[in-house]
C-alpha cells in the first residue's frame, strides 16, 4: 500500500498545558483541538476497519463479515494456521532461500540489506516467514498466499541458517552498542529497540528475550563484580558501598533503557517480568553473596565451617548461601558491627531505597502503571503492583505449543519484585542488637562531651552551629519553621540518626520488624537524654548562662522536635501505629512553655529593670531633664534592649517563632508603658520630656513594626480578630499618641479643639468618629511619610514594599513577588536599568543545547523567567521591559528570531523569548520529523543510512506467487506524492499553532502584543497573522533549515534527503506568511492549492484564531484591571500573589530563581533605596551607571549585635533630641482625632496637665482656659477627682 496518509493518526500539541492555567478562550481552543483530534482518529481507524473488511471478504469467501465490529471479533478469535493456503512452488522456495544464504556466506555486510528486504516482502506481500523455535518445524505462511510447505529438512535447514546468520549479525550489534555505551540514550534506545524487534521478526518471543536477558544479565553480574574487585585490598564494607554507588545510577539507567525498547516490541507485562529476573533478582543474588562474603570475613573465627565453606567452588554457592543463612540464625545476636560498619550498611540501604523509587518511577512514567501509593496492600516484596489488569504470558515451557495471540488470554497478575531486603535477613538480628547499643554509645559520648566542654569553658554559653542548609530528610520543613542555630551536641547526635536512618527505613515486612523497633527504642531514650540536657540549659538562664542560652534552647528544641515528626512521618507509611508519639508530645509541651518563658522573661525584665527608672521619671520635679538635650534612660535601653532581641531571634531561632516572641514582647511592653504614661503627672519642666520620651518609643516601635509584620496587609490594615497582637500594638501606640496629644499639647490648642470657644461638650456617641490603627504612624515626624500613604489608601509606596521585605527574619516569597510587581513593577525597572551595561555579558557562541541546559542564569534571565512565570499578572513582563527594551532598542530583535547561536551574540531577552518559543513548538518539530521519518521507512528501506541496492540476482528468485514488486520501481511511482506529504505537514504545522498559542504563558502573549504596538506601523505583513505567529513560523523554518537543532530537540538524525524535503516545508510556510522575497516555486504553490482544495480558507480562518488567542490576554487584563478597590481587592490580590507563588516555585528553577533575586536586593539595599527615593521625588529620577553585584560571595559570617553601631543610629533618628524638640507638631490635625476619644479617657489624662495643678504658674488668659475645662470635664463627677488625687 502507498503512503499516503489514508490512515493517519494524529495527536494535539500539549507539552506546555500544565504549565499554565489556561483561560476560558484557551480551554476553549485546547479542548476544541482535543476534539477535532479525537474525530479525525477515529474516522481514521474506521476507514482502516472497513477497508479491512472488505480485502478479507474478498479473500476468506467462506467467512463474510458484515459490519466492522465483526471485523473486530473475527482479529480477536482469528488463528493463522485456520487459514486457507495457497501453495508455492517447492524450487521456487528453495532457490530463494538458498539465493540469501549465499548472499550472507560470500558476500560481506548484506545482512543489514537482507533484513530490511525480508521485512519488507512480509510486509508488502504478507508473507509470514517462520517464527518458530530453533528446532521446530518449518512452515512458511501468509496471511493473503500461504506458502506450500513440504515440510523438507533441506528447507528447515536453509532458513534457520538463514536467520541464525542475522541473528548472530543483530546480537552483535546489541554487544558492541554495550560496550561502546559512547551515544545518547535516546539514540541508543532506538537502536536498540530496532534490533530487538528484527530479531523478534526472526524468532518467537520467549527465545529472543531469553537471548537477551541473557546478555543483560552477564552485563549486570560482571558490573556489581567489577565494581567490587576494582578497588586494591580486601572487600569491606566501605568497599561494597563506594563500589555500590558507582554502579547502581548505571542499572537504572539500563533499567530506564530496556523499559523503552521493550515497551515498543512487547507487551507490558513480559517487560515488567524482564526486569524482575533480569535486573532485580539478579542485584539481589549478587547483593546476597557478596554480605555472606563479608560475614565470613568479620566473623571468621567463630565461623570456621562457614571459612571452608568459602573455599568451595562457584558452582556450589547456593549451597554455601543455604549454609551460611542457618548458622547466622544460629549465632544470632553474637555478630557484632560496629557504628562504622552500621553506616556502610545504612548508606547501601539508602542507595536501594533511592533505586527503588527510581524504579518505581520508571515503570509508571513508561509502561503507565497504577501509582505506588493507591494500594499498598498489594505490593509484593517492596514494589508496587505493576497493573492490576496487566495479564502474564504463560510459562516459556508453554511457549512453543501456544500461538501468540493466545498468550493474551492468561489470569494472574504481574508484580514488581525486587527482593534486595532479602539479601539483609541473615544480618537483621546482628544489625537490630547493635543498632540499640550503637545509639547509646554515641549519644552517651557527645552528651558527656558537650558536659566536659561546658565545665571547662569560661562561661556557660552554648556551643551553636548553623542549620542553613538542612540535610536531605529535613527538606519538608518550611524556610519559616527551619531553626538558624542550633547547640552543636544537639546536631552531632542528630546527624548520626539521619545516618542511621535508612536502617529503619528499610523495614517492610516480618523480618526487619526487630531493627525498627529498636531504633525507635533508642531514639526515644536519646530523646529523653537531650531534652533533660536542654532543661537543665534552660534553668541556668538567668543566673548562670546568658540570655542567648534561652533561645539557643528553644531553637535546639524545635530542632529536634521537627526530626522526630519527620521520623514518624517516614516510618509511619508502613507502621498501624504512630510512632514516637510520647517524645514528640514531650517536645511540643517543652516548646510551649519555653517559648512562653523567653516572653515572659524578657517582659519581665523591661518591666522590673529597664523600665524603672527613678531619675528619668521623676515626673514633679520643677528642674528639667538634662535640660531637655535626651530623653529618659528607660526608653533609650529599652529600644536598645529590642533591637539585641531582635538580633538574637533572627540568628537563631525559625522565623515564625522569632516573629511570635518578639511580638508578643514588643505588644507587652507597649502595654507597660501606655499604662505607666497615662500615669504620668508631669511638672511644668519635665512636660517636653513626655513629648520626647513618647515620640521615641513610637518612632523605635514604628522601626520594629516592619519586623513583625509579615504581609503588607497584616501591617496596614489589622484585623482584631486575625491580627490580635499586631491591632493591640497600634492600639497601645494610640494610647501613648493620644497621651502626648492631651497631656503635652499646648493650651490653647486643646482648648479650641474640645470646647471649639463654647460650651460644647464631647461628643457622648464616640462610635461614629472615624478611627484608624494606623493614625498615630502619620502624627508622628518620622520615615513614614515616604514608605506608606495615607491610612485610607491602605497602600504602600515602593520603598515601604523594599523595606518590609528587607525587614523579615527569612526569603518570604510572597512578599518578595509582591514587591516586585508593586507600582508597575517600579523595583525591577531600577533592577534592568542598572544592569544595562551586562547585556551582552554571556558568551553567545555556545550551541543551543548548551543554552536551554545551562544553569547559571544571569539576573536578567532570571527576572524575564520569574515574570513570565506570573500568568496571573500577564502584564507584568511586558510593564517591567518595556522601557528597557526601549533604551536598548531591542524591539527590532523580534521581527527576524535566529535559532543557532553560532554567530553574533544576541540580548539575554531575546534569547530567554527565543527559549521559550522553541520549547513550545518542540512537539511540532518532532511530529513533523516523524512524519519525514515514516515517508521515508516507506521510500527507502528503514531509517537507517545504507544505500545499498538488492541484487538482481536476490530478485529473480523472489516466487511469483507472493507478487513483489521491487521498492525502486514503487519509489519512482509514489515519487508524485511529494505534494501531498508537504501538504500534511504544513496542515500541521498551521493547524497546531492555536494550540500552541493557548499553551503559551499569557505574560509571554502579552509581551508580543505590545511589541506589535511598537513596531505594527513598520512592518505591514504582521497585521496578517502577528508578530508571535510570524515569530512561531519562523522559529520552526529555522529549526528545520539548521538541522542540528532539529537534532538536539528531537534525538533523531536526519539525512540528506529528510533536511531537503524539510527546507521545502519551510519554503511553503515562509509563502504563507508572505516572508519570502521572491516569488512563490511551482511546488510551493501546489501544496498551497492542495490545502485550498481540500479546505477553502482553511489556513487564513487558522491563522486568524491564532492571532485571537495571542491578544486575548489583553481583554482579561483589561477586565482585571477594572475591579474594585479597598479590602476586598487588596485581599484577592493577596490570595493571587500566594498562587503565583505556588505556581512559581513548581516550575522548574522557580523558587532558586526568586532567592536569587532577593540576595540581589539584599546586597543593594542602600542603593534600591536611594533609587527609589529618587523615583518618588522625580519622574526623571536619577540613572546610576553602578553595576549591581549578581553574585552572593560565598557565605558570609554570622553577624554579631553591635550597640554602638546601633546607637549611632538611634542617635541619628529617635534620639537625637534638637531634631525632636524643633519638629513642627500640627496640633489643629492631631488633636482632632481625639474627640472620639473615651470620656474617662481624656478626662484623666487632662486631670493630669500641670495647669489642672493647685497653684500653677498661669497668664492671665490660661487662667480662664483652664476654669472653664475643669467645669466642664472635670468637676462633675466625684470618680475624676477621686482619680486624680490617685
Amino acid at each position: 500500500m502507498e503512503w499516503g496518509g489514508e490512515y493517519s493518526l494524529d495527536s494535539s500539541n500539549l507539552d506546555c498545558l500544565l504549565n499554565i492555567l489556561p483561560g476560558e478562550m484557551e480551554f476553549q481552543q485546547i479542548i476544541s483541538d482535543l476534539d477535532e483530534k479525537i474525530k479525525k482518529n477515529s474516522s481514521s481507524i474506521e476507514q482502516c476497519l472497513k477497508d479491512l473488511q472488505s480485502e478479507v471478504n474478498e479473500i476468506c469467501t467462506d467467512e463474510i463479515l458484515q459490519s466492522t465490529t465483526d471485523c473486530l471479533q473475527w482479529l480477536n478469535n482469528c488463528s493463522f494456521s485456520s487459514l486457507r493456503p495457497s501453495s508455492a512452488h517447492h524450487g521456487e522456495l528453495m532457490e530463494f532461500l538458498r539465493t540469501l544464504q549465499s548472499l550472507l556466506k560470500n558476500e560481506q555486510n548484506q545482512e543489514e540489506m537482507i533484513l530490511h528486504f525480508l521485512l519488507d516482502l512480509s510486509s508488502q506481500c504478507g508473507v509470514s516467514f517462520p517464527c518458530t523455535p530453533s528446532e521446530t518445524s518449518f512452515e512458511l505462511t501468509s496471511s493473503l498466499h500461504a506458502v506450500e510447505d513440504d515440510s523438507t529438512v533441506d528447507e528447515k535447514s536453509l532458513w534457520d541458517d538463514v536467520r541464525l546468520h542475522l541473528r548472530r549479525f543483530l546480537v552483535n550489534r546489541l554487544q558492541s552498542q554495550e560496550e561502546t555505551n559512547t551515544n545518547a540514550l535516546q539514540q541508543q534506545t532506538e537502536f536498540k529497540t530496532q534490533c530487538i524487534q528484527q530479531l523478534l521478526f526472526l524468532y518467537p518471543e520467549s527465545e529472543v528475550l531469553t537471548k537477551y536477558q541473557n546478555m543483560q544479565n552477564k552485563f549486570v553480574s560482571d558490573l556489581l563484580q567489577n565494581c567490587i574487585l576494582s578497588s586494591c585490598g580486601e572487600t569491606n564494607f566501605d568497599k561494597v558501598v563506594h563500589g555500590y554507588q558507582s554502579s547502581l545510577p548505571t542499572l537504572c539507567t539500563m533499567i530506564k533503557e530496556d523499559l523503552y525498547i521493550l515497551s515498543g516490541a512487547i507487551d507490558p507485562s513480559s517487560s515488567l517480568k524482564f526486569i524482575n529476573e533480569t535486573y532485580l533478582d539478579t542485584i539481589t543474588e549478587e547483593m546476597t553473596v557478596l554480605l555472606e562474603r563479608l560475614c565470613e570475613l568479620q566473623f571468621k573465627e567463630n565461623a570456621l565451617h562457614i571459612v571452608k565453606a568459602n573455599k568451595i567452588s562457584k558452582k556450589h554457592r547456593g549451597t554455601v548461601h543455604a549454609v551460611a543463612s542457618e548458622e547466622y540464625q544460629k549465632k544470632g545476636r553474637n555478630f557484632c558491627l560496629t557504628l562504622y560498619q552500621l553506616k556502610c550498611l545504612s548508606q547501601l540501604i539508602k542507595l536501594f531505597l533511592s533505586m527503588e523509587e527510581k524504579i518505581e518511577e520508571l515503570t509508571g512514567e513508561i509502561l503507565l502503571v497504577p501509582s505506588f501509593t493507591e494500594k499498598k496492600k498489594n505490593v509484593q516484596g517492596v514494589l508496587k503492583k505493576a497493573s492490576g489488569e496487566l495479564l502474564i504470558g504463560e510459562t516459556r515451557a508453554n511457549e512453543t505449543s501456544v500461538l501468540p495471540e493466545q498468550l493474551l488470554q492468561v489470569e494472574e497478575p504481574v508484580f514488581l519484585n525486587f527482593g534486595w531486603r532479602n539479601a539483609f535477613k541473615d544480618l537483621s538480628s546482628s544489625m537490630a542488637h547493635c543498632i540499640t547499643i550503637a545509639i547509646e554509645d554515641f549519644s552517651t559520648k557527645i552528651l558527656q562531651q558537650e558536659q566536659k566542654e561546658q565545665f571547662s569553658a569560661a562561661g556557660y554559653a552554648m556551643s551553636l552551629v548553623n542549620n542553613q542548609q538542612m540535610r536531605e530528610p529535613c527538606g519538608a520543613v518550611q524556610q519559616e519553621e527551619q531553626p538558624k542555630r542550633i547547640a552543636k551536641f544537639c546536631s552531632d547526635i542528630m546527624e548520626e540518626l539521619d545516618t542511621l536512618l535508612p536502617l529503619a527505613l528499610a523495614c517492610r515486612d516480618d523480618s526487619l520488624q526487630e531493627i525498627r523497633a529498636n531504633f525507635v527504642e533508642a531514639c526515644s531514650k536519646v530523646a529523653t537524654a537531650v531534652l533533660a540536657r536542654l532543661g537543665e540549659k534552660s534553668k541556668d538562664v538567668p543566673s548562670k548562662a546568658p540570655l542567648q542560652n534561652f533561645y539557643a534552647t528553644l531553637s535546639t528544641a524545635i530542632y529536634v522536635f521537627q526530626h522526630f515528626t519527620m521520623y514518624s512521618d517516614l516510618m509511619g507509611e508502613t507502621s498501624k501505629k504512630p510512632l514516637f508519639l510520647v517524645p514528640i508530645q514531650q517536645y511540643q509541651e517543652f516548646i510551649n512553655d519555653l517559648q512562653f518563658q523567653v516572653t515572659d522573661y524578657c517582659v519581665g525584665v523591661c518591666a522590673t529593670s529597664i523600665l524603672q527608672d527613678a531619675e528619668s521619671h521623676h515626673w514633679d520635679d520643677n528642674k528639667a531633664f538634662y535640660e531637655g538635650e535626651r530623653c529618659s534612660f528607660s526608653v533609650q535601653m529599652w529600644h536598645y534592649f529590642c533591637c539585641a532581641l531582635h538580633h538574637d531571634l533572627w540568628t537563631i531561632l525559625p522565623p515564625k517563632t522569632a516573629q511570635e516572641i518578639l511580638t508578643d514582647v514588643l505588644e507587652q511592653s507597649l502595654d507597660i508603658l501606655s499604662s505607666r504614661y497615662c500615669q504620668a503627672c508631669p511638672s511644668h519642666k519635665r512636660t517636653p520630656q513626655i513629648r520626647l520620651d513618647i515620640a521615641a518609643i513610637l518612632m523605635s516601635t514604628e522601626d520594629m513594626l516592619w519586623s513583625v509584620c509579615s504581609s503588607v496587609q497584616e501591617f496596614l490594615n489589622p484585623h482584631e480578630d486575625r491580627d490580635l497582637k499586631i491591632y493591640k500594638i497600634h492600639s497601645h501606640c494610640n494610647s501613648l499618641l493620644s497621651v502626648l496629644a492631651i497631656l503635652t499639647s499646648p493650651l490653647k490648642n486643646l482648648y479650641e479643639t474640645f470646647l471649639n470657644n463654647s460650651d460644647e461638650h464631647l461628643p457622648q456617641d464616640f462610635s461614629k468618629v472615624f478611627y484608624h490603627p494606623l493614625d498615630w504612624l502619620f502624627c508622628i515626624p518620622s520615615s513614614c511619610s515616604s514608605l506608606l500613604k495615607t491610612p485610607s489608601a491602605r497602600e504602600m509606596t515602593a520603598q515601604g514594599q523594599l523595606k518590609l521585605l528587607l525587614s523579615q527574619p527569612y526569603c518570604n516569597l510572597n512578599l518578595l513577588l509582591e514587591t516586585l510587581l508593586h507600582h508597575d513593577c517600579l523595583l525591577v525597572k531600577i533592577l534592568l536599568k542598572s544592569s544595562r551595561n551586562g547585556v551582552f555579558n554571556r558568551d553567545e557562541k555556545g550551541s543551543l543545547l548548551e543554552q536551554i541546559n545551562n544553569k547559571q542564569a544571569t539576573m536578567i534571565e532570571t527576572i524575564f523567567t520569574v515574570l513570565s512565570y506570573c500568568t496571573l499578572s500577564p502584564k507584568s513582563l511586558g510593564i517591567a521591559f518595556e522601557t528597557y527594551m526601549e533604551k536598548e532598542r531591542l524591539w527590532n530583535f523580534l521581527y527576524n528570531m535566529t535559532v543557532s547561536s553560532c554567530g553574533e551574540p544576541e540580548p539575554e531577552v531575546i534569547r530567554c523569548l527565543k527559549l521559550t518559543l522553541i520549547n513550545s513548538v518542540k512537539g511540532i518539530v518532532k511530529q513533523i520529523i516523524s512524519l519525514m521519518h515514516s515517508w521515508e521507512a516507506t521510500e527507502s528501506y528503514g531509517t537507517y543510512q545504507h544505500k545499498q541496492i538488492v541484487p538482481e540476482s536476490l530478485l529473480k528468485t523472489v516466487p511469483k506467487e507472493w507478487n513483489y514488486t521491487p521498492r525502486e520501481m514503487k519509489r519512482k511511482e509514489s515519487g508524485k506524492c511529494f505534494t501531498r506529504l508537504a501538504a500534511q505537514a504544513v496542515s500541521i504545522v498551521i493547524s497546531k499553532l492555536p494550540t500552541v498559542i493557548a499553551c503559551l504563558p499569557p505574560p509571554i502573549k502579552y509581551f508580543f502584543f505590545l511589541a506589535e504596538r511598537k513596531m505594527s506601523r513598520n512592518f505591514a505583513e504582521l497585521k496578517k497573522a502577528g508578530l508571535l505567529v510570524w515569530n512561531l513560523i519562523v522559529i520552526i523554518c529555522r529549526i528545520f533549515e539548521d538541522g542540528n537543532t532539529a537534532e538536539l530537540l528531537t534525538g533523531a538524525t536526519l539525512d540528506r534527503w529528510s533536511k531537503e524535503k524539510l527546507s521545502l516545508v519551510c519554503v511553503c510556510l515562509e509563502s504563507i506568511m508572505g516572508k519570502q522575497k521572491s516569488g512563490p516555486k511551482e511546488v510551493t504553490q501546489k501544496v498551497i492549492q492542495s490545502i485550498e482544495q481540500q479546505r477553502p480558507n482553511w489556513i487564513e480562518s487558522h491563522l486568524l484564531k491564532a492571532r485571537k488567542l495571542s491578544t486575548g490576554c489583553t481583554s482579561v487584563t483589561a477586565e482585571s484591571a477594572t475591579l474594585g478597590e479597598g479590602g476586598i481587592a487588596l485581599e484577592f490580590t493577596e490570595q493571587k500573589i500566594n498562587m503565583m507563588v505556588l505556581d512559581i516555585c513548581h516550575k522548574p528553577g522557580g523558587s532558586e530563581y526568586l532567592r536569587q533575586i532577593y540576595h540581589i536586593i539584599r546586597l543593594n539595599e542602600e542603593y534600591l533605596q536611594e533609587q527609589l527615593s529618587c523615583e518618588n521625588s522625580s519622574e526623571d529620577g536619577v540613572t546610576s551607571s553602578r553595576c549591581l553585584p549578581l553574585t552572593l560571595k560565598g557565605r558570609e559570617e554570622q553577624p554579631v549585635f553591635n550597640p554602638f553601631h546601633v546607637y549611632r543610629q538611634s542617635s541619628a533618628k529617635m534620639f537625637n533630641q534638637s531634631t525632636i524638640t524643633e519638629w513642627n507638631w500640627d496640633w489643629s490635625n492631631l488633636l482632632p482625632s481625639y474627640l472620639g476619644q473615651n470620656q474617662m479617657t481624656f478626662r484623666v489624662l487632662l486631670a493630669h496637665r500641670w495647669e489642672m495643678k493647685e497653684g500653677a504658674d498661669l497668664e492671665d488668659e490660661e487662667k480662664v482656659m483652664v476654669e472653664h475645662l475643669k467645669n466642664v470635664y472635670l468637676t462633675q463627677s466625684t470618680p475624676i477627682s477621686e482619680d486624680k488625687e490617685e
